[in-house]
């Protein structure tokens, strides 16, 4: 999942445009602040000639003169507030405004890639790959109704599925809204074709439509790239980088799980993942064919605790969505 060079200095372009921007509005609210309250660029001519008459008292040996600037600062900084407060303007007007106040429109923080640097990343690769021609395919703006059963009840629950998935659609809505504060982590449950990937990819769309960076996974190609990072396969060190990304993303989606060949470091790493994810506060979902009770024989206990007490279990219902599109399908074309 590692960029070329080619697009990591486009990344960095744009970083460095920001920055070049920020500067630029800076400036203007300071030319707005000095047309308003023309005692403000005295004040900062003042700080300029402090400054200066300081350096001079140091090299002659004034051992006080720090200290006396430090105290000279402080005031014109408490009368430059003053004026702005005054005059209406806001607290921080004259600072420039990032559009990440974590990196300050660099990339990195501490020597580290910045998460808004991982979201363009994710943004860029999945640009060139067919997860961004599915997700305009399969999201909120495209879910239908159409599908589900408005006649016979679901056994245990008193309403219909079509009335049931109103509902499952208006809590995904909500939990896209509230992420990550109204919940983290959901399971979607149900035989095949009844809508857990499709559903995930609604959820997928829109929390990168809010700039939240999402990696979709199946369950195979996690554990897949799992492997090759840690066995030291072809490919490592590019899966060493992702699978650290899989820990720290906003939010991973993973699919099908169940469907890989399940072993011992399969069990291991999947617990490593989900508990690894909750204690950063990183947000997942999953789907799966099977219940809880599979997926414990599947697993683990860890496992299927972890999932019961962090996740929020949404049961999906009904008969395979992709026959019934199939057989309307034919019917239209008879």
């Amino acid at each position: 999942m590692a960029l070329t060079n080619s697009q990591f200095q486009a990344v960095m372009r744009g970083y460095e445009e920001r920055q070049l921007k920020g500067r630029h509005e800076q400036e203007e609210r300071q030319r707005e602040v000095y047309a308003r309250i023309p005692q403000m660029e005295a004040l900062d001519r003042e700080i300029g000639i402090r400054s200066a008459a300081c350096a001079r008292r140091v090299l002659d040996g004034d051992t006080a003169a720090r200290d006396q600037l430090r105290e000279d600062m402080a005031q014109i900084r408490r009368q430059k507030a003053d004026l702005m407060r005054q005059a209406g303007f806001p607290e921080d007007y004259l600072k420039v405004h990032y559009s990440c106040p974590d990196c300050k429109d660099t990339g990195y923080v501490e020597g580290k890639r910045c998460r808004c640097f991982e979201r363009e990343r994710i943004r860029i690769l999945y640009a060139q790959s067919n997860i961004q021609e599915i997700l305009e395919r399969e999201n909120f703006d495209t879910f239908s109704f159409s599908w589900y059963d408005d006649r016979e009840r679901i056994p245990g629950l008193g309403v219909t599925e079509l009335a049931y998935m109103r509902r499952v659609e208006r809590r995904l809505r909500e939990f896209v809204r509230d992420f990550p504060d109204g919940g983290q982590n959901i399971l979607f449950t149900g035989s095949t074709g009844v809508g857990k990937t499709f559903l995930s990819n609604c959820v997928a769309r829109a929390l990168m439509d809010r700039g939240i960076s999402v990696i979709c996974l199946s369950s195979d190609g996690l554990f897949e790239l799992l492997s090759r990072s840690r066995f030291g396969r072809e490919g490592q060190e590019e899966a060493e980088e992702a699978g650290e990304y899989i820990l720290d993303c906003d939010m991973l989606i993973l699919d099908d799980l169940g469907t890989e060949l399940n072993n011992t470091f399969v069990s291991s790493q999947l617990f490593h993942v989900i508990n690894e994810r909750i204690g950063r506060r990183r947000g997942t979902i999953i789907s799966t064919n099977l219940s809880m009770d599979l997926l414990r024989d599947a697993y683990s206990d860890r496992v299927t605790s972890r999932l019961m007490s962090c996740y929020m279990t949404i049961p999906l219902y009904g008969a395979d969505i992709r026959m019934k599109k199939r057989s309307a399908a034919h019917a239209s074309a008879g």
